[in-house]
This record gives structure tokens, sequence and C-alpha cells, in this order.
């Protein structure tokens, strides 16, 4: 008995349970919009269709989780990492407790049931779901064999894993066969839907800080990597000021009412984070302050912009 439960806990560690709720939340903004526009858009709420959505992102961001978990283990990259709460891995499989080939396994199977997930979206809503769902499936595989090692996984776990969640969760709730991506897309929705993707991009940015060494010798070129960690702060601190700045852009530009004003709650542990990240690059014990208030920035932020749409 005691046995099961302790390798429920270690699965749950495996797939970063704790993280999962960003993909909750992703879909949530997508879930928003979609009830928003309802009386302009054709149907009833499927609520079928909103559980299956969320389904299939959480099994992606799984996917992600033990795909990412299993190459850093393979690499050696685990064994050379600084554990925190936000970063460093679970350390399962260094520890032993769950197998190389049963996270391969699971991994597989969670991308296969994800991808189907978006597959049956394709036919039922729109072909354009097949795209997200392709893009999503190759960013999870090639993250780190790829993305990882040309400076381009920020910016494409930000996408998929951000923006791309956002749109294709409002396609695939309103859109049918035959429809133009001219009368599905609005620059609302776009708009809105490239802060989650930021956010998502920063998380990444940030968190591998503490990392840049076991990176390195596992043959990653991320950004932290490529530009130094003084340069990656200055980076983020981009990347907030955008994400907020678009926040604050889409009352005025007449894109959302001013509710979405409850986003700018997070934002001064968006400043802080990026304070301690420029001033304190190299200090890993403020680094891993800043990964947490960076964390609480992204859901909170995400959280009331799926509120402020609801409004």
């Amino acid at each position: 008995m005691a046995h099961r439960s302790f390798s429920f806990s270690a699965w749950m560690a495996q797939i970063r349970a704790n993280f999962l709720i960003l993909a909750v939340f992703l879909v949530g903004i997508g879930l928003a919009i979609t009830w928003r526009h309802l009386p302009s858009v054709n149907g009833d709420f499927n609520t079928f269709h909103a559980f299956l959505i969320m389904a299939g992102v959480v099994l992606a961001h799984i996917s992600v989780n033990l795909f990412n978990e299993y190459s850093d283990f393979t690499t050696k990259i685990d064994f050379n990492t600084i554990r925190s709460p936000f970063s460093g891995g679970s350390g399962m499989l260094v520890t032993g407790q769950t197998s190389p080939r049963s996270v391969l396994i699971a991994a597989i199977t969670s991308l296969a049931v994800a991808f189907g997930i978006g597959l049956y979206f394709s036919i039922v809503s729109h072909w354009s779901i097949l795209i997200f769902a392709v893009m999503g499936a190759l960013t999870i595989v090639l993250y780190t064999p790829l993305l990882s090692r040309l400076m381009l996984g920020e910016l494409f776990s930000g996408l998929t894993l951000g923006t791309f969640v956002v749109i294709g969760t409002y396609i695939a709730m309103t859109a049918t066969p035959g429809m133009s991506l001219a009368e599905i897309l609005s620059s609302e929705l776009i708009l809105i839907s490239i802060p989650p993707g930021i956010l998502t991009s920063l998380l990444l940015l940030i968190n591998e800080f503490p990392d840049v060494e076991a990176d390195r010798k596992g043959g990653r070129k991320h950004l932290v990597i490529r530009f130094g960690r003084q340069t990656a702060a200055y980076i983020y601190a981009i990347g907030v000021f955008l994400t907020f700045g678009i926040i604050i852009l889409l009352p005025i530009l007449g894109m959302t009412t001013t509710w979405i004003y409850l986003a700018l709650i997070p934002l001064p542990l968006a400043l802080n984070a990026s304070f301690l990240a420029i001033k304190h690059y190299d200090d890993t014990s403020k680094i891993t302050t800043a990964m947490g208030n960076n964390v609480i920035t992204v859901l909170g932020t995400d959280l009331l912009i799926a509120i402020a749409i609801l409004i």
C-alpha cells in the first residue's frame, strides 16, 4: 500500500503536476472569449468540447514535462542542475523513483492522446486546429534535440503553450469546417493571445538562469547561454514591459473593456522579478525569489485576463 502511494506521488512530481494549472488558465482565456462572443457566433457553449480541449492541452503540457525530464536525464543535465521549486527538474529519474523507459512511454502516450484530440477538432471544428496540433507536437518532440540548441525554445514554447492555446481554444469552440480564417480570427482575439504567449516564454527564460552551466554541458544553446545572464535579464524585463504594455493598450484600442486592467495586479511582482534578475543575475537565492514572483505573475495574469473578459 505504501509503495502505491509512493509511486503516485513520484509520478505527480514527475509530470510536474503543480505547474499544469498554467494549461488550465490558458484554456480558460480562450473559453472566456468564447463565452463573451457566443451571441455573435453560432450555437451554444459546448461543455463537452470545453472539457475535451482542457484535457488535450493538459495532456500536451504533461507530455512537454515528461519529454523534458527524459531528455534532461539522458543528456546528464539533471545530474548537474541546481534543483529548486521552479527549475532543475523533479529529480525522480535521478533518484530512481521512476524509470527512463516508463517516462518515455508516458510522454509518447500523453502526446498521442493530445494530438488525437487536436485531430478530432480539426475535423469537427476547423482544419486550422491541425496546424496548431502539429506545431505543438513538433515543439514538444524537437525542443531538446533542435529548438533549445538554436535559441528557439523560448519562442516556440510561448507560441504553442501560450498564444496558440488561446486562439486554438476559441477556434475549436466556435468554428465550423466551412468557415474562412478571416471569419474566425479577429484583432481582439490575436492581441489578447499575445500577453499569455510572452508570459510563457518568460517563464521558461528566467527558469533557465540557475541551470546555465548544466544546460551548456548538455548541448543546449538557449538565450541565457547565448547572451549571458545579465543581457537575458534585460530581455526578461523587455518581455514584462511588452506584456503589460499590450494589456494597457487593449481598452485604448477598443479591443476590450477596462476590466482587463485587473490583469495589471501582478505587475509589481513582475517588476520586482525584473529588478532582481537585472541586479542579482548571478545570485541563485535572489534569482529563485525572482522565479517565484514570475510564476505568480504568469498564473495570476492569465487567470485575471480570463476573469476580466468574462466580466
